[in-house]
C-alpha cells in the first residue's frame, strides 16, 4: 500500500518516516548560511528536511548528481521552465537554441555598454560614500546590465527589482499563493514587451527580446509562454546573483586590504581572484533536481519522485575536493569549481557573467580611492534563498 501511494504522488512530493536532519529555515542556519552548511557537511552531508527534501553538502555528491541526468532530473516543477527545467532530448533542443545568443562576439559587444554603466555607478559611488553599496550600487549595477542586454526599458527597473524581493520572500515561506502572484506579476512585465514588439513589426528594436520573438525551435516559432520562461529563467538568475557577487566581492576587498592593493597594481590577476572570491563565498545558494529512480547517495536511499537539492556553497568549500578550502589562494586551480554548474546544464551565460564582474570590479579599482568596511553598520547577510549580503556598507580607507 505505501508503495502505491508513493508512485501516485507527483515528483518531489516522496513521502518519509524518518525524522528531519535539519531545519534548513532555523535563525541558526538563516543567520550564518556558510557556517551552516560548512558544519551540515561534516556533520551529516547527506540531510533531509520538510522544506529542502534530500540535501548534499559535499562536492562529490553534488557533482554526481548533476552530471547524472537519467537519474537526478531537471524537471522540478509542473511550470514549465525552459531550458532550465528540462531533460533531453527537449533541453537539447532548447540548449541548442539559446546558446548563440552568449557567443563570445554577441558577449564582446555588450563590454562596452556594461562598462558604461559601471563607470557611472561608480562615479556616483565615489560622491556617496559611507553608502550602503548593495542598494545603491550592485543592484542597480545588476538591473541596469540586465535591462541593457535584453532591449527593456529604464521603466521596468524599478518594478523588477521589487520584483525579486516579493519573489524571495515567497521562495522562503514557500508560499505557493504569493509564488504564483509573483510568477504572473513578471509575465506581465514580459508580455507588455512583447507586445510592444509585436506591435512594432519590422520596425521593432534589433535586441535579444526581439531575436527571441522571431526564433524558431524544432521547427516551430517560440510560443509567448516559452520566451517568457526563458526570459525568466536568464532574469533571475542575472538579477540575483549578480548582484550578490559584486557584494560579496566587494566585502572580501574590503576585508582584504592586501588582496584589494595587489589587484589595483595588477589587474591581470583580477579573473583569478574573482573565481576564488566566489568559491569561498557563492552567490547562489542551491539548485533542485528529482530522483528518477531508488538510488543510494552517500549511503542513504532516495525513492523515485524525492525532491534533492544541491548546495553549491558547501560543495565549493570541501576540503576534499579543495585544499586549504576555507582560504583564499590566489593561484589556486579553479578546474572543480561549481561557481557555473556542471554537465549539461553548465550555466550558458558564464562567460557573459564574468566579463560582467571584471568590467565592473575593474571600473571600482580604477574609480574609487582604497575602500574598507564602515563601522558599526553590519555587514547584514542575506537569507535563503539569496546569498551574499543584504546590506554592505563602505567607506573610504
Amino acid at each position: 500500500m505505501k508503495r502505491e501511494t508513493r508512485e501516485a504522488r507527483s515528483p518531489g512530493e516522496a513521502l518519509h518516516e524518518c525524522p528531519a536532519d535539519w531545519d534548513p529555515r532555523s535563525q541558526e542556519v538563516l543567520s550564518d548560511q556558510i557556517g551552516a552548511y560548512d558544519r551540515m557537511r561534516e556533520r551529516c552531508p547527506v540531510a533531509r528536511s520538510d522544506y529542502l527534501g534530500w540535501s548534499l553538502f559535499r562536492h562529490q555528491d553534488v557533482l554526481r548528481v548533476i552530471t547524472d541526468h537519467e537519474t537526478f532530473s531537471n524537471v522540478v516543477s509542473r511550470h514549465p521552465s525552459v531550458p532550465n527545467g528540462m531533460d533531453p532530448p527537449e533541453h537539447t533542443l532548447y540548449r541548442r537554441m539559446i546558446e548563440p545568443y552568449f557567443a563570445p562576439e554577441r558577449i564582446a559587444a555588450f563590454e562596452p555598454v556594461f562598462r558604461g554603466i559601471a563607470r557611472d555607478l561608480v562615479d556616483a559611488l565615489g560622491r556617496d560614500l559611507p553608502c550602503d553599496v548593495i542598494r545603491h550600487f550592485a543592484e542597480p549595477y545588476a538591473v541596469r546590465i540586465q535591462c541593457a542586454f535584453l532591449g527593456w526599458p529604464e521603466s521596468l527597473r524599478a518594478p523588477l527589482l521589487q520584483w525579486v524581493y516579493r519573489n524571495r520572500a515567497a521562495t522562503l515561506a514557500r508560499d505557493t499563493e504569493a509564488m504564483a502572484s509573483v510568477a504572473l506579476e513578471f509575465d506581465g512585465h514580459i508580455r507588455s514587451q512583447l507586445e510592444v514588439r509585436e506591435r512594432a513589426g519590422d520596425a521593432a528594436a534589433d535586441d535579444l527580446t526581439t531575436c527571441l520573438l522571431r526564433q524558431s525551435v524544432d521547427g516551430h516559432r517560440l510560443q509567448h509562454s516559452e520566451i517568457v520562461s526563458i526570459l525568466r529563467n536568464w532574469t533571475v538568475g542575472e538579477l540575483g546573483t549578480i548582484a550578490a557577487c559584486v557584494g560579496i566581492i566587494l566585502h572580501f576587498l574590503a576585508e582584504r586590504p592586501d588582496v584589494q592593493d595587489l589587484l589595483r597594481r595588477d589587474r591581470t590577476r583580477l579573473a583569478q581572484a574573482i573565481e576564488e572570491i566566489l568559491r569561498l563565498h557563492g552567490p547562489l545558494v542551491s539548485n533542485r533536481r528529482v530522483a528518477t529512480r531508488e538510488v543510494i547517495v552517500g549511503g542513504r536511499t532516495f525513492a523515485a519522485g524525492d525532491r534533492i537539492t544541491v548546495m553549491w556553497v558547501s560543495a565549493n568549500r570541501d576540503g576534499e575536493a579543495f585544499e586549504d578550502a576555507g582560504q583564499f589562494r590566489l593561484e589556486r586551480d579553479q578546474s572543480q569549481n561549481l561557481l557555473y554548474g556542471a554537465g549539461i546544464h553548465v550555466c550558458p551565460g558564464a562567460a557573459l557573467a564574468r566579463m560582467q564582474l571584471n568590467t565592473v570590479i575593474d571600473e571600482v579599482l580604477d574609480g574609487l580611492e582604497p575602500f574598507s568596511l564602515a563601522p558599526g553598520t553590519g555587514p547584514v547577510r542575506a537569507i535563503y534563498p539569496a546569498s551574499g549580503f543584504s546590506s554592505l556598507v563602505l567607506k573610504a580607507a
